[in-house]
């Protein structure tokens, strides 16, 4: 069983491979978005491993967009780091980059809330306000039904993480925007 590093060292490892602000404000979101759901699912004793694997998601997309989920699986055995770890942040590229299927429920989480929370944030950042405090399910869903609007961020992966969940889509875009609001209060990321 390999080492699993702090939150200092998860940050410190995330930073040496990806330098753009835009990434590392995602991997921040994604990590606060994952803390608050193993809180809300009853996973108290996990939620540091829950942030970190938020946190370290998209290890080598900055330097390695094209080995994405498989290069970060190599950096992390180079520095001894927890398999668990390993598995959970590469499973997120599942049918994308890698074979590797979200199991637990914190992978398939981590499957869906990577894409939705890019798709929340782009629609918050759209209104007068700017901010999920006052952002309605039906507002994402409007979005979520326009292709063009942030077409980076794949509906398919997120009606495919409900799915695995075995939620609504519509709980899980509500749950997340309820997510992404303490993130906001708490830390000022949207």
């Amino acid at each position: 069983m390999g080492k699993m590093p702090s939150r200092e060292e998860a940050w410190e490892l995330l930073t040496e491979f990806n330098k753009e602000e835009f990434h590392l404000k995602h991997a921040r979101i994604v990590e606060a978005v994952m803390k608050h759901f193993a809180k809300e699912l009853g996973y108290e004793d996990e939620i540091e491993f829950w942030g970190i694997v938020g946190l370290l998601h998209d290890l080598d997309f900055g330097m390695y967009p094209e080995e994405h989920c498989k290069k970060s699986q190599e950096i992390m055995r180079e520095r001894g780091l927890d398999e668990r770890l390993i598995r959970a942040t590469a499973s997120h590229g599942y049918g994308i980059c890698v074979d590797i299927k979200p199991e637990h429920e914190m992978e398939k989480l981590l499957y869906a809330v990577d894409e939705l929370t890019g798709l929340i944030g782009a629609v918050a950042i759209m209104r007068p306000s700017k901010s999920t405090m006052d952002l309605e399910l039906s507002s994402v869903k409007k979005k979520f039904k326009t292709p063009k609007f942030a077409a980076g961020c794949s509906r398919e992966v997120i009606r495919n993480g409900a799915e695995m969940l075995a939620w609504d889509l519509d709980d899980l875009i509500e749950r997340t925007i309820l997510a992404l609001r303490e993130v906001e209060r708490t830390t000022g990321l949207v």
